[in-house]
């Protein structure tokens, strides 16, 4: 194995106020991505309904969760080796294309094309912000600006709803204008970032893992296959799912032997032997699948079951989006002050735990006042433990893991994210279709389910039989969620807690 060779400028310390100007250029792109994913939740039945159907609907979502998930871990190491910056506008370049292009589609395989491509641009931005913010700012004042990160994270996915909502109901924009509309957006950050961000330039000698990123890329997209298409273009009995299945454990398998040897792996070895990094990427994993399984389906409930508009939906959103943005700019601030960070991610993965099996006993009666309790819930959990995972492995790794350790746990959860859209999305098909199998005999047998409009259009009978099963459907959904999210905190609870460093790099073996 041939030993990386570095050359790196001395790491500067940047003012607050540099901090600030660099921030608000990543904030805003990162916006930009994270608008263009809500934005479009309270828009799929609508979209999905015109282009394809509702059996389309897990992978017009699941798309671009997958490739952001698979490309994550690249854009980290292409950082390390092309420079931040670049690396970063390259991302954001592709994201406005691929809006563009989904703006444009004419087919729902056209539309999940352009949705994956995304999903590659949304990678790059979301791994990027938090390796180049951990480049600028000393581990113990980071919680403060993660904890705008965070505010950003609620701002769009309030803000996402009500505008997606708003271009749905107005009838000479339509549904295409949830694309349209972020690439202004873009534009902007774009032109920010080339003004503002300056960092210390980075030779590295090296050469991307290929072999490593093969591996791991195709085990990861193999899986969100096999959960995507699984009880709906093949029986969860057939060889289809025996062989995708055998492909992504062999894929798994054999990225181990590949990243051991790699002279500059994408995810190296030595991080699975930091106990932060390894509890802190699994508790990330988990809320991923609670988090993103909440933003993909609780419109398809508001719409479906108790008949809201999209821009109503969207602003029923609005007490998850607030409890997400005290909650972390609060516990950010304090951790600043204090160094402690432990206390935020157990009692948020505590209270995700409780609003997801709050949310599980949802009925098609159940009120607005209620709802909105519940999401609230969930809101100041994500708020108070999403980011504190990554800061305290940032806390935990070498400066020169910085970017491969935070592009992994970026990954893991990204990773969460894809497989609990993909396997609530089979859960919530198939518990439909069943649903409406026994409750309709036979007269469920060709049953085409549109948008909500036209759900809401059927003969009463069938009407209230399909949003009946679409409340019990939602119901399994949310329950399944519940232990995930469990299982996150127990994870959690077994982080040791380092007070926070107020140096800028650890102690690292002279090159």
């Amino acid at each position: 194995m041939t030993q990386e060779m570095v050359r790196e400028a001395a790491p500067r310390s940047y003012t607050h106020r540099e901090v600030i100007k660099i921030l608000s250029g990543l904030l805003l792109a990162l916006l930009t991505s994270m608008i263009s994913t809500s934005v479009v939740g309270t828009a799929l039945p609508t979209i999905v309904g015109e282009l394809g159907g509702q059996e389309q609907y897990s992978w017009v979502a699941s798309s671009t969760l997958l490739t952001m998930t698979v490309s994550t871990p690249l854009w980290g190491k292409l950082s390390d080796i092309f420079g931040r910056k670049l690396m970063f506008q390259l991302a954001l370049g592709l994201f406005v294309a691929a809006s563009m292009m989904a703006g444009l589609s004419q087919s729902i395989g056209m539309l999940i094309a352009a949705r994956a491509a995304q999903g590659l641009g949304s990678g790059g931005l979301s791994a990027l912000v938090q390796v180049i913010l951990g480049d600028v700012v000393e581990p113990r004042e980071r919680g403060r600006y993660l904890g705008y990160t965070g505010a950003v994270f609620g701002v769009a996915t309030v803000a996402g709803p009500l505008l997606g909502g708003f271009i749905v109901d107005t009838g000479w924009l339509g549904w295409r204008w949830c694309f349209y509309v972020c690439v202004p957006l873009a534009v902007v950050a774009f032109v920010v970032i080339q003004k503002v961000l300056r960092l210390p330039r980075v030779r590295r000698d090296t050469k991307i893992d290929w072999w490593g990123a093969t591996t791991l890329t195709g085990g990861a997209a193999t899986l969100m296959l096999l959960l995507s298409l699984g009880g709906h273009e093949f029986d969860w009995g057939s060889p289809w799912t025996y062989g995708l299945g055998t492909l992504s454990l062999v894929l798994f398998a054999l990225a181990i032997p590949a990243e051991r040897r790699a002279a500059d792996p994408i995810l190296p070895p030595r991080l699975f032997r930091d106990r932060t990094f390894v509890l802190a990427s699994l508790a990330s994993l988990l809320v991923g699948i609670a988090m993103f399984g909440v933003m993909i389906y609780l419109p398809q409930y508001l719409q479906i079951v108790k008949r809201l508009s999209p821009t109503d939906s969207g602003l029923m959103t609005l007490p998850m989006v607030i409890g997400m943005f005290v909650a972390s700019i609060t516990s950010g601030r304090i951790v600043t002050r204090t160094g402690r960070w432990k206390a935020f991610p157990v009692v948020g993965m505590t209270l995700v735990t409780v609003g997801m099996w709050l949310l599980s006993r949802l009925e098609v009666g159940s009120s607005s006042v209620v709802i909105g309790v519940d999401i609230a819930i969930v809101g100041v959990g994500l708020g108070l433990g999403m980011y504190m995972l990554l800061l305290a492995t940032q806390n935990s790794v070498e400066r020169r893991d910085m970017a491969v350790s935070t592009s992994g746990v970026t990954f893991f959860r990204s990773l969460g994210g894809a497989v609990g859209v993909a396997a609530f999305g089979a859960i919530l098909s198939n518990r439909v279709r069943d649903e409406l199998a026994t409750m309709l005999d036979a007269r469920s047998a060709g049953l085409a389910l549109g948008t909500p409009d036209a759900i809401h259009h059927l003969p009463p009978q069938v009407q209230d039989v399909v949003i009946q099963a679409f409340s019990s459907a939602t119901r399994t959904v949310f329950l399944v969620g519940a232990p995930a999210a469990a299982l996150g905190l127990v994870a959690v609870l077994c982080l040791r807690e380092a007070v926070l460093r107020s140096a800028r790099s650890t102690a690292e073996p002279p090159q």
